[in-house]
């Protein structure tokens, strides 16, 4: 075989694969970064990552809200002039 040549079946890209048998009796334990820290950076990232979808947001929730308000507050001084006095006199002969 010439340096290049590959055997069939054997896996020659990583050191600790060059067709020896297995080793028997050895354990490795290993934890990956989430279990270790779950919440790491969670509020900082929950912080920021509301502003930023806010800001790209508010001109969809703004405005109707703005007009939502103004409505209620017009609605709100129209209901209390029209069961006010003044309003009972001004509008009684149209019931």
């Amino acid at each position: 075989m010439a340096g290049g040549d590959k055997v069939p079946g054997q896996y020659l890209g990583w050191w600790g694969s060059l067709g020896s048998p297995p080793q028997k009796g050895v354990t490795v334990y290993a934890m990956s970064a989430n279990r270790q820290n779950p919440l790491a950076g969670a509020m900082n990232a929950a912080v920021f990552n509301t502003f930023r979808r806010s800001r790209k947001q508010i001109l969809y929730w703004l405005p109707p809200m703005l007009l939502g308000y103004a409505t209620m507050q017009w609605a709100i001084a129209r209901n209390e002039y029209l069961n006010s006095k003044p309003g009972r006199a001004e509008y009684a002969d149209e019931v």
